[in-house]
């Protein structure tokens, strides 16, 4: 289609200064700029721009552009409940809703959410509601644009300019850039050639609910909802040139799972875990390197680990090529996250067996892990784990079915760091209480360790939803996202 610039409008959907949840904060001032860009463009070739940050019109009520938006006279067919949320439009209810976003949709990690909101709280913001402004990114025309979130101000204005096609910009697009009054359903309904700008938008999504998805595939199910039933959508680039606009964080990470250890059957039993719960639709893109335990090898590493964003270990008694060894050393060095399981305690160590001049790392349980490693409990045992003390809502216990029992033992660790954070405690009869699975810290890498792993483990729901969580909270760390202004 080609739409005429002076019968087009764009509408700028919440696209507040802050939000409760902080992920979102960070999204929102990730798109701003280029959204910015977009505006502009459209406004210097005609099109009739209305910002509509929700519930922030008290800020703005001596601007020009928020008194203009009155200013239209009320429009013959203007629609009887246009002042209204939309939640579904005819056809909608075809097709189950994609995603589950009855939590909300707050996808931060507990801890930096609690700092997140004692933060707004100390600026003198509502950790539930914190906007109060549309992102200052986001430059108003006073001379020509409009602020309002009001649904029969905008259509009047529209009305009142002859326009035909509006464009949708904003967030959220699960909840507010479809429903609002000014939304993509009410537009839809009542005549309006309308059109969602997919890549100017983010969703309200949790990973960790159905379908659990990574958050950007979230979105994109959204948008394909839209498309099915709602509206059309373009793209950015379709307006300024160049590519579609896409997040730092909306790129598959790259998981890199190293196995060489001869008794437990992770060369099996791993790679079929990842299929099922590192998977593309998750955001994750994982490569597999068998190494060889009698040759103490793993070709291929070096290569693999330059480009890898989270190295998972399974390895036991290894004496590695000394450029190998030195890549896991960089990959550490440069903050990138480790998840270590089961024998990897004792894994880059061949106590003095491995081959003549290939170095080993005899205190990486001490250093990397954050424990040092003494000995096997026992294979006839049966152990039951819980959560330790403290842990009950850490993310990577969320939805983990606790307590769970597994037979074949546990290790026994000390001298757990200071740095550590313990989440598993196991219990055998008749011993004490021991540390099974917890996070460190070493450096600026995130470290995510478990003594659990035996072949039979791996088919336990607990299990697969501890490790699915642990990469969950190792694959997106907290320094490497920019800073909301002022926190």
């Amino acid at each position: 289609e080609s739409w005429t610039p002076s019968e087009t409008a764009i509408v700028i959907c919440d696209m507040w200064d802050y939000h409760h949840c902080r992920n979102a904060t960070l999204r929102v001032g990730e798109i701003a700029p280029r959204m910015n860009e977009v505006v502009s463009s459209l406004r210097d070739r005609g099109v009739f721009v209305i910002h509509a940050p929700s519930s922030c019109l008290d800020f703005y009520k001596d601007h020009p552009a928020r008194k203009r938006a009155g200013e239209s006279p009320k429009a013959a067919n203007l629609p009887g409940d246009i002042e209204n949320w939309c939640k579904s439009i005819p056809g909608e209810e075809m097709e189950h809703y994609p995603i589950d976003q009855s939590d909300g949709g707050e996808d931060d990690d507990l801890k930096i959410h609690e700092k997140w909101a004692a933060h707004l709280d100390s600026i003198g913001r509502n950790p539930k509601a914190p906007w109060k402004r549309q992102i200052e990114t986001i430059e108003i025309d006073e001379s020509k644009d409009i602020i309002s979130d009001k649904g029969d101000e905008i259509w009047n204005s529209m009305e009142a300019r002859g326009i035909k096609n509006v464009l949708l910009v904003g967030v959220h697009t699960n909840m507010c850039v479809l429903g609002r009054p000014f939304g993509l359903r009410q537009m839809a309904q009542n005549g309006k050639n309308v059109a969602l700008v997919r890549d100017m938008t983010d969703t309200m999504y949790n990973p960790t609910m159905s379908p659990f998805v990574s958050h950007y595939k979230g979105t994109e199910l959204i948008i394909e909802h839209i498309e099915k039933y709602v509206a059309p959508t373009i793209t950015s680039d379709q307006i300024l040139g160049g590519n579609p606009f896409l997040f730092k964080w909306d790129v598959p990470t790259r998981v890199v799972i190293a196995i060489a250890e001869p008794g437990y059957k992770t060369w099996e039993t791993l790679p079929a875990l990842a299929k099922k719960i590192w998977t593309a639709d998750q955001g994750y893109n994982t490569e597999i390197i068998i190494g060889d335990p009698k040759e103490h090898n793993f070709p291929g590493l070096t290569k693999a680990l330059k480009n890898a964003d989270v190295l998972v270990l399974s390895v036991r008694r290894q004496a590695l090529p000394a450029d190998q060894l030195q890549a896991i050393r960089d990959h550490l060095a440069a903050g990138k996250p480790l998840l270590a399981i089961r024998t990897s305690s004792h894994g880059l160590t061949a106590v003095g067996k491995g081959p003549k001049g290939n170095p080993e790392w005899p205190d990486f349980d001490k250093e990397v892990l954050g424990a040092a490693y003494e000995t096997h409990a026992g294979h006839k045992l049966i152990a039951e784990f819980t959560a330790a003390a403290g842990a009950k809502a850490h993310p990577i216990l969320e939805g983990v079915e606790l307590p769970f029992q597994s037979g074949g033992g546990f290790y026994f660790s000390s001298d757990l760091a200071k740095t550590a954070t313990p989440i598993l405690i196991g219990k055998m009869e008749g011993m004490e209480l021991e540390p099974i699975a917890w996070t460190n810290s070493y450096g600026k890498s995130r470290v995510f360790y478990t003594c659990l792993g035996q072949e039979e483990e791996f088919a336990l729901p607990a299990f697969q939803k501890l490790m699915g969580n642990a990469m969950e909270w190792l694959r997106v760390l907290p320094s490497d996202i920019p800073n909301a202004e002022g926190y």
